[in-house]
């Protein structure tokens, strides 16, 4: 479990007697964000014949202005900013905690999206736009979020807490989601690196009948742990735009 361990690289200053650190997994998500600024500037030269670096660039901005499009409508649009941001800082930090920086001796990858309280906050960033946008935009009919069209007084009375836990409910399973895809990868990658490792040190014998199998198996994995950590940064951004749809249009969409 060493690679999930938040380690302070520098105290930065006292609250309410709390030392306030700055951790290795501040570090890791200010690395993703200068990674992610560094490839949007990158992509901002404006060129008539754009670059590949271009096009990747609009690739990914045109990806999820289709994703609001579809989602939202019109007024999608001005979501773009904030859910493209979510969308690549998530994938931006998923995949730098994939990369093999550990071949560099002292430096141990670390993946900010494999804690809760990162994914939470993300989470919970994503749930106020939506709280902020709905009150804002319908007032206080907004609550009619929770009352299906249509339905019987004594239906409602049923149903409309069910409504509104299942509402409550999403940051959480927003935040969890991508928490456990994380975790669960990496926690495999260890476990069968582990394989190899031990195996190879039981002799040639146990090194071939399990350490190959295991190699075999983890190259896999890391494959499918980079398709992972795109589909699970989309997912965020997906349910996001949905839940912002919910906001804008209450039940007119139904």
């Amino acid at each position: 479990m060493h690679q999930f361990e938040v380690t302070s690289i520098a105290d930065m200053f006292t609250i309410g007697g709390q030392q306030i650190a700055f951790t290795n997994s501040a570090l890791w998500m200010a690395m993703a964000a200068v990674a992610l600024w560094i490839f949007m500037l990158g992509g901002m030269k404006r060129e008539v014949v754009p670059g590949r670096w271009q096009m990747a660039v609009e690739g990914f901005t045109g990806f999820i202005d289709n994703l609001l499009k579809a989602n939202i409508g019109a007024e999608g649009r001005k979501f773009l900013p904030y859910v493209f941001s979510l969308f690549m800082f998530i994938l931006f930090a998923n995949v730098m905690g994939l990369l093999p920086f550990g071949v560099v001796p002292g430096v141990h990858p670390f993946t900010a999206t494999s804690h809760f309280t990162v994914t939470g906050v993300l989470a919970i960033l994503s749930f106020s736009i939506v709280l902020v946008v709905g009150f804002a935009k319908h007032g206080l009919r907004f609550f009619s979020l929770f009352v299906p069209k249509g339905t019987p007084i004594p239906v409602l009375i049923l149903v409309a807490p069910i409504e509104f836990v299942s509402f409550m409910v999403r940051p959480f399973s927003l935040a969890l989601r991508l928490f456990v895809a994380m975790t669960a990868g990496h926690i495999l990658l260890k476990v069968l690196a582990g394989f190899i490792i031990n195996s190879t040190n039981a002799g040639l014998g146990w090194g071939a009948l399990v350490g190959i199998p295991s190699f075999a198996l983890m190259l896999g994995v890391s494959a499918l742990e980079i398709l992972v950590a795109g589909v699970q940064a989309y997912v965020f951004a997906l349910l996001t735009s949905l839940y912002i749809n919910d906001a804008v249009h209450l039940h007119d969409h139904h």
